[in-house]
């Protein structure tokens, strides 16, 4: 037992304390992240304010890992000195809202010394009079409960801390507003008090080692300040039963919420200590900043895993956790998480197609994707080396199942399937129909689809390739298939008047025709895939055009500067928002695919990965610290200084960055469990 007076737990040991990081910013642009691993989370910024109708103390998921609902928003905290007669009474906040029209109080809340998110989010307030005191926020694995402890920092007069928690009880796009069905009423129990705002909606549970008063009121009006410039609605009401106290002068004031039924049995500072020391733990052995990032994606679903697209608000969808879990799990040797993800897939293969995401929380599937299914196929060939590449072996039931999965999708393809995905005679896939954007570069808007890419798009024709090489080891013989999509590939798609790619030829299923924009979808010729596609005399000159107009520090841009059609900044309401997705807007993702294409066309040897990982890799680690701390952004502006936007925490992002450090430019000898990159071209 650690800590003063009364024998008071300190969350860890002095040798664990957190160490701050004197570049992470305090300020309301920058935001924390601590998930449950069920698909819940809390998240903030580092200065304190909520922003987003996202940012929650306690934010569960009913249905792992859908069904999301907020149920603690937040909190107001201020201290009071016990013992100077001239300020008794006088309270110093250690919190800050934003009111509407755009107020925020208190004005003069106690100044942030520092921030940090080693092991978890951790700050130290500077009061008026010298004095500290530090909070700590923390989620631990599995469960849906939320941790929080203060405490003075060195000798100070005594102050009594109080808390008000906000509540809601709303599903996790919505907002809350002040209505008379909310229930005010508390259950209090020994060191427990829970309350139970709406039926149907969970209860919540706070177990503190301080005292509660019941004193109901509704906070009116918090504004949230990044739904207002999405131009989204952005103002609510939330509703506060009571006020928790504590003296600091005693020691530690603890403070923990949960659904009601998952708080662990004890008392609170001895749930606390149990809990943060098998939640630091179970992070220290997660190894690099970059690992423990990706460990935020993988979640519960049913009795196996899937992988989170991002937080806030996406959940699992199909493209982004194939894409992702090449990274999130082969890279870093989770390979039980891998094979549970792709067996818990394999059985949902209808007419060749996987679902692209799950549309309701009783499994309705949504097949709107050409390439996530062809995404699958790639996963389940690089686990399949990963094992192999680790001494294991696949279970024959495993076999048989991937086998019949990756048959499903070769023939559903090639018979034809949803949406005018079908084999044509060059040997390339031709996918699409008016409405219905079916590549990644989805974006729509009413009516509009803003890159409706209609015929056969540069990438699925690699991956289509990919996955024709890869049906082979599983026996079906596309020998003369793949040549012959091979041929068509590097006659069709060059255009030798800019030294690269087609974007998509025979435009809407108009034979002859082609798409010249240049976009980085032709880079998955060369990178990101098991096996190029394009022949090796042409991938330097892509790669080379590519880096020229498409490079930036924080990934590849969607449009180069000089087309009529280029956005600068993703920014604005929903519309400009979306009209600009694809249309210049820099995606991190694809950074992964550009450097392995690069170290490959120059020579795929140490030289060449010592290189490209400190002329590209080195600049996007210099991203950790902004906007989602420690992990990367899906999108950023096209223009300097690339301002990160849309989901601050995004799965194939930080993913790539992984499968970049691990494997693609780790030197020989050095590569994780599956394997070095295949680095030669089909029937080359």
């Amino acid at each position: 037992v650690f800590g003063p007076k009364r024998g008071v737990e300190r969350l860890r040991p002095p040798d664990l304390e957190p160490q701050m990081k004197p570049d992470l910013a305090i300020d309301d642009a920058t935001e924390w992240l601590e998930p449950d691993g069920l698909g819940g989370f809390a998240s903030g910024t580092s200065g304190g304010l909520r922003t987003r109708r996202y940012h929650a103390l306690l934010l569960t998921a009913t249905t792992p890992p859908t069904g999301r609902m907020v149920l603690v928003n937040g909190f107001d905290a201020w201290v009071e000195n016990r013992e100077q007669p001239a300020v008794i009474g006088e309270r110093e906040f250690l919190s800050r809202q934003r009111y509407a029209p755009g107020v925020v109080a208190p004005a003069d809340a106690a100044e942030i010394e520092s921030f940090g998110t080693d092991p978890w989010p951790s700050w130290v307030y500077r009061l008026k009079d010298g004095a500290r005191i530090e909070l700590e926020i923390f989620v631990p694995r599995g469960l849906p409960v939320v941790a929080i402890r203060w405490r003075l920092l060195g000798a100070s007069a005594p102050r009594t801390l109080s808390v008000r928690p906000f509540l809601s009880g709303r599903d996790l796009h919505g907002l809350h507003h002040a209505n008379p069905a909310f229930r005010f009423e508390s259950r209090v129990w020994k060191e427990q008090v829970s309350w139970a705002p709406y039926s149907g909606v969970p209860g919540v549970t706070a177990a503190s080692n301080g005292e509660y008063r019941q004193e109901p009121e509704w906070y009116r009006a918090f504004l949230y300040s990044e739904e207002q410039a999405r131009g989204l609605d952005f103002e609510e009401d939330l509703a506060s039963p009571g006020i928790f106290s504590w003296d600091l002068g005693n020691g530690e004031a603890v403070l923990i919420l949960s659904v009601t039924g998952s708080l662990p049995s004890g008392s609170a500072t001895s749930t606390l200590a149990r809990l943060s020391r098998a939640e630091w733990a179970r992070r220290s052995r997660l190894g690099s900043e970059l690992e423990r990032a990706g460990d935020a994606y993988l979640v519960r679903r049913g009795i196996g895993k899937t992988i989170v697209a991002g937080y806030p608000w996406f959940t699992d969808w199909g493209r982004d956790t194939f894409i992702a879990l090449r990274g999130l799990c082969l890279a870093t040797g989770r390979l039980p998480e891998a094979r549970s993800i792709l067996l818990q897939w394999a059985g949902l293969v209808s007419e060749g197609m996987l679902p692209n995401r799950f549309v309701d929380q009783g499994g309705a599937a949504e097949f709107n994707s050409v390439d996530a299914s062809l995404w699958y196929v790639i996963a389940v060939h690089d686990y399949l080396r990963a094992v192999e590449a680790g001494g294991g072996k696949v279970p024959p039931a495993d076999w048989k199942a991937f086998a019949g999965a990756v048959e499903g999708i070769v023939s559903g393809y090639s018979r034809g399937t949803r949406f005018g995905i079908r084999l044509d005679d060059d040997g390339l896939l031709a996918a699409g129909e008016p409405g219905v954007p079916l590549t990644w570069m989805d974006a729509k808007v009413g009516d509009w689809v803003v890159t409706p890419r209609v015929g056969k798009p540069v990438e699925i024709q690699a991956l289509w390739l990919n996955v024709l090489q890869i049906a082979e080891e599983f026996g079906l013989d596309n020998r003369e298939l793949l040549q012959r999509g091979l041929r068509s590939f590097n006659e069709r798609f060059w255009n030798p008047s800019a030294g690269c790619l087609f974007d998509v030829v025979d435009v809407d299923h108009q034979r002859g025709t082609a798409d010249r924009t240049l976009r980085p979808n032709q880079i998955l010729a060369i990178g990101g895939l098991p096996y190029a596609v394009l022949d090796s005399e042409r991938a330097g000159s892509v790669v080379s055009v590519v880096e020229a107009r498409l490079w930036t520090p924080l990934g590849l841009r969607t449009l180069p500067p000089d087309d009529e059609r280029y956005v600068p900044r993703s920014e604005g309401g929903v519309r400009s928002r979306d009209g600009s997705y694809h249309q210049g807007t820099v995606w991190p993702w694809l950074l992964g695919p550009f450097i392995e294409a690069w170290v490959r066309a120059h020579g795929g040897d140490d030289r060449a990965r010592a290189e490209a990982r400190e002329r590209f890799f080195v600049p996007l680690l210099a991203h950790l610290p902004q906007a989602g701390v420690g992990h990367i952004s899906e999108i950023a502006d096209a223009e300097a200084p690339h301002t990160p936007r849309g989901c601050p925490f995004q799965a194939w992002s930080v993913s790539e960055a992984l499968r970049l450090d691990l494997q693609v430019l780790a030197p020989a000898g050095t590569v994780r469990p599956s394997g070095p990159r295949r680095l030669h071209a089909i029937g080359h």
